[in-house]
């Protein structure tokens, strides 16, 4: 705590909102009948570019994403349709100060970050619920959920603690699944290939292919989606090929006109080639299986007219199987199973000043290993939070969450954030907040030698966070700008002296960074046949390391950091049909910066759809993590099909 108590001043400055030229377009995130129209109409189902339906999901204090005052982007089913994409993965790609770095495409491994940080320090949730990974966060995205189950992602940029607790030490992202409006019957079925072939294998063409169903029953009472997806290939390189099975279940009773029962489980099997994945180039025959199970449920009760309840368990169970030798079984090949078992329990009270949340949390963690050993550790969490609205023009957030841990005892992380309305267009925000990410059991506990080795006496990573912006809303036109400054204390990077040692973390002192981001979307044209979209967005951050410990040593994740980001999108609707054009940029600060393009033409005649992606389509080559080449110029054809 001492951390969040020291003497420090940083001036937030505020910039002057821009008008973009390309597309990251936001809409009212509502669930449709037809699918496959979705290519299309949901260009012409607004006048204007507003996300005044979308309440970000908070646990305890509900927010219309038109009233935040943090910086938070929003993906919606309306451009999860429109964008050249087929995973999750591929998805946060197109989100500006995501930086997702895959090692396998088609879903397979990728690890993710949000300005700047490093894997770790973000937190995945499902419908708020933390599937967190407490064995490594390299398995952060091994999701049971199909993309056609998704109703929109968002992400919360800066610490998060006192909203969802720990780990969010950089900021959240939270995968929140369609709920039915009425039943509905679904089908997506598509196949690529990058035009290659397997010359070092049996020379095959590379390939893959995938298909998912969807159905959903709904009716006053209850409300019940079940989805399932297959997804298999070749995969574009020796030995990449690729299994991927997964089942997804959401429930939803009501008990009476105001409470609710929610049931949710999920299972994903994953079986992908490993090539140069962890350790190359001795990894060239690796393997890895992950399994991830997810289940929870919960209670939403409305107690009295002010004051609503909501308990929740959550379950999540996971298996990580890595074969350095696949055709050998019998040597280099570590086996995890991971258990967390999460109970909450949310409550907020509306008075005649404000909102009030309070909510506590607890929280076991389970591993059985054969390279990590066997560990257990709980953790307790209570959060105390206020909203009010009773001074004009401004809306003020406070909380706090207090925190113990088994491991590292207690701390507490204080927030606040402000907004103030100048006009009904523009708005000046600020938050300051903090965060903790608790080593995972990987870092402290690993015993991979030669190449790995943990460190049990990591201290968990802590971390001081200002940023300060202006938006601008009008019915054709969004954008916001803004600075921040972040301060990360005993942050954790494996390091070694030489490439004969073995990787071990260690606590760095400090972890300073400033960043600049801008966003917006622009409806360049809206008729009755013709709909063009334009948006996107910049990040630019500025990273230092002051005070190591360990200056000199060779660094595996510190220095990988972006530096500049762009990222841009155009949709253009001419009544059947859509065109998306994607673009990315990204300089990192030690690998060689890339321009991706991507294509998505589509075109439906109801009840089917039919699209045709161009993925990378300029055949850039380049590397997002480690030594993994990622693939060249990938075409796709799908067709999607809803009643």
């Amino acid at each position: 705590m001492k951390l969040f108590l020291e003497k420090r001043s940083v001036v937030i400055a505020v910039f002057l909102a821009f008008l973009p030229v390309y597309l990251l377009y936001t809409q009212p995130a509502y669930a449709q009948r037809d699918s496959s129209e979705r290519f299309v109409t949901s260009l012409k189902n607004a006048d204007s570019i507003s996300l005044q339906e979308v309440v970000i999901s908070e646990n305890r204090l509900q927010i219309p994403f038109t009233q935040q005052n943090r910086n938070i982007q929003v993906i919606d089913r309306k451009q999860i349709d429109a964008l050249p994409t087929r995973s999750i993965n591929e998805l946060l790609s197109h989100i500006g100060g995501v930086d997702l770095r895959q090692r396998g495409p088609f879903g397979t491994q990728a690890d993710v970050s949000v300005d700047g940080g490093t894997f770790e320090q973000t937190l995945i949730l499902l419908n708020g619920i933390k599937v967190l990974d407490a064995q490594t966060a390299h398995n952060g995205l091994n999701l049971p959920i199909p993309t056609d189950a998704i109703e929109r992602i968002e992400i919360i940029r800066g610490p998060a603690a006192r909203i969802y607790g720990i780990n969010s030490l950089n900021g959240a992202i939270n995968i929140v699944t369609r709920k039915p409006q009425q039943p509905e019957l679904s089908a997506h079925a598509y196949a690529g290939t990058g035009f290659q072939r397997d010359t070092a294998g049996n020379g095959a063409l590379f390939n893959g292919r995938g298909v998912q169903l969807g159905g959903t029953y709904a009716t006053d009472q209850q409300q019940h989606s079940l989805y399932g997806g297959h997804e298999s290939g070749n995969g574009y390189r020796y030995n990449t090929a690729f299994r991927n099975h997964k089942a997804y279940y959401q429930g939803n009773i009501r008990t009476n006109a105001t409470d609710a029962l929610t049931l949710m489980g999920g299972y994903v099997y994953n079986n992908f080639g490993a090539n140069g994945f962890y350790a190359a180039p001795g990894d060239r025959e690796s393997q890895e299986i992950v399994q991830t199970a997810l289940a929870a449920i919960g209670y939403q009760a409305q107690v009295t007219e002010r004051f609503s309840l909501s308990p929740r368990v959550s379950y999540r169970y996971a298996y990580d199987d890595y074969r350095y030798f696949r055709n050998d079984l019998s040597r280099a090949r570590s086996q995890h199973h991971g258990h967390a078992v999460n109970t909450e329990i949310n409550g907020t009270w509306h008075t005649a000043v404000g909102a009030v949340g309070v909510g506590a949390e607890m929280r076991r963690e389970i591993i059985r290993s054969s390279n990590i050993g066997n560990h257990d550790r709980n953790n307790y969490g209570l959060y105390a939070e206020f909203k009010t609205e009773r001074i004009r023009n401004l809306l003020l957030n406070a909380g706090v969450y207090a925190n113990y841990n088994s491991d590292y005892g207690w701390q507490v992380f204080p927030g606040i954030d402000l907004g103030y309305q100048l006009s009904r267009q523009w708005k000046i925000v600020a938050h300051t907040g903090t965060g903790q990410r608790i080593p995972s059991f990987t870092d402290l506990y690993l015993d991979q030698r030669p190449g790995n080795i943990g460190n049990p006496l990591l201290q968990s990573e802590r971390s001081w966070y200002a940023e300060g912006g202006i938006k601008y809303r009008h019915e054709r036109l969004t954008a916001q700008a803004t600075y921040f400054y972040r301060n990360v204390n005993d942050f954790i990077d494996w390091v070694r002296e030489s490439a004969a040692e073995p990787w071990q973390p260690y606590n760095f002192q400090h972890n300073r960074t400033r960043g600049v981001t801008f966003s917006g979307n622009y409806r360049v044209l809206h008729d009755a046949r013709v709909n063009v979209m334009a948006g996107g967005s910049y990040t630019w951050l500025s990273p230092t390391f002051d005070g190591s410990n360990n200056t000199g040593a060779l660094s595996k994740y510190a220095i990988e950091s972006l530096r500049h980001q762009a990222i841009a999108n155009l949709t253009v609707g001419i009544s059947h049909f859509s065109a998306t054009l994607a673009g990315r940029f990204n300089q990192r600060i030690s690998y060689r910066s890339y321009f991706l393009g991507d294509v998505r033409l589509a075109y439906q005649f109801k009840p089917l759809g039919i699209y045709l992606d161009a993925q990378n389509l300029f055949d850039i080559t380049y590397i997002e993590a480690g030594a993994v080449p990622m693939p060249g110029r990938w075409m796709s054809l799908g067709v999607k099909w809803a009643i």
